[in-house]
């Protein structure tokens, strides 16, 4: 069933199961590589095996040439958990100074409006590819994040660590999605052809630098831990059988790699397919996720322009070197840990500092 955002609206016992579907690679054949990603070709037949009365939401994150990307984290909570609002602030829709996928996609409310989530995607460096790590990062405000930015003035730090500290945040500080089930199936090529005999790379001058035995891992399956424990950790459930991983490919040249090819893989494709089976299994059996105190569905953020211009105020401030009396920025520039006045922010530190 295509995915109605108005479901949103329905009494729980009303609507349609909902479930959001990710692709995490960063191919597209819109852009740079000019060939679609596996994720996306297991994505859309994941689709087509779910239950036809489901509402069935997909996505693919892959890089398209001219559309905007995810922007990084702020890292706000690492100055007050009141300073990361939910949902996330730092950005907004169709924003020209720093366009950002999460909103221009809604994102946020489509994560709010899916009973689960399911993210396919390579494993690239022993990791999460970079933009779905973007997203999970971008995903902090779940766990706590502040849903009455009017009352940090948008995005006043000081302001937040006020609120931090009051008897008013315990009351908003939630894990605003929790109960959803998250599932990650991964995926990598064991090297291709790039190894040796030894499990080392061909190409190295120095193969006594590179220990297989010391990699970070054994099991591949734990490249997507960090991402899995963010979930738990937020309150997000990820049963151990829908955190999957598949190799395939070893040995082979990339260019013998690719979606097509994946089709012949009948190992995998059954694996693949009894992930989904799972997933559709637990997703029907836990039920329906009422929905949380504080919605990104249907979130319309607050006049910001009048806060905006006090927070430009303060970062002139902050430029000149006159931070707020009393604040985090000034302590640190008054015991000499804070070397950051400056009128040209944007330069690099060498530029700056020389």
């Amino acid at each position: 069933m295509k995915p109605r955002k108005r479901s949103g609206k329905l009494p729980l016992d009303k609507r349609p199961f909902r479930v959001l579907l990710v692709a995490g690679s960063d191919r597209r054949q819109y852009n740079c590589p000019g060939v679609d990603s596996k994720a996306r070709a297991l994505m859309l037949r994941m689709a087509d095996r779910l239950p036809d009365e489901w509402e069935v939401d997909v996505e693919d994150l892959g890089n398209v040439y001219g559309r905007p990307r995810i922007q990084s984290c702020n890292a706000c909570v690492s100055t007050s958990m009141a300073l990361c609002v939910w949902p996330c602030n730092c950005y907004r829709k169709d924003d020209r100074a720093e366009p950002d996928l999460m909103w221009n996609l809604d994102l946020y409310a489509r994560l709010d409006l899916a009973d689960a989530w399911a993210f396919i995607a390579p494993v690239n460096w022993y990791a999460p590819t970079s933009n779905l790590k973007l997203m999970f990062d971008r995903l902090v405000c779940m766990n706590g994040g502040n849903p009455r930015e009017e009352l940090i003035d948008h995005k006043d730090p000081e302001k937040a660590m006020a609120l931090e500290s009051s008897p008013e945040w315990e009351s908003l500080s939630l894990n605003h999605l929790e109960g959803r089930t998250a599932a990650f199936f991964g995926y990598g090529d064991g090297g291709a052809d790039e190894l040796d005999s030894s499990g080392r790379p061909r190409k190295l001058r120095h193969p006594e630098w590179f220990d297989p035995e010391e990699e970070p891992f054994d099991d591949e399956r734990q490249a997507f831990a960090p991402l899995v424990w963010q979930c738990r950790f937020s309150g997000v459930e990820v049963p151990d059988a829908l955190w999957r991983h598949e190799t395939f490919g070893e040995g082979k040249p990339y260019r013998e790699n690719q979606a097509e090819h994946l089709m012949a893989e009948a190992r995998v494709l059954e694996a693949f397919d009894a992930w989904t089976a799972a997933f559709a299994s637990h997703v029907r059996g836990k039920g329906k996720v009422p929905p949380g105190r504080f919605r990104a569905y249907g979130y319309d953020p607050p006049p910001y322009r009048w806060n905006e211009l006090k927070l430009a105020i303060r970062d002139v401030r902050m430029r000149l070197g006159v931070p707020r009396k009393g604040s985090s920025p000034a302590i640190q520039q008054r015991r000499g840990l804070n070397r950051d006045r400056t009128l040209r922010p944007k330069k690099s530190e060498r530029k700056r500092q020389g």
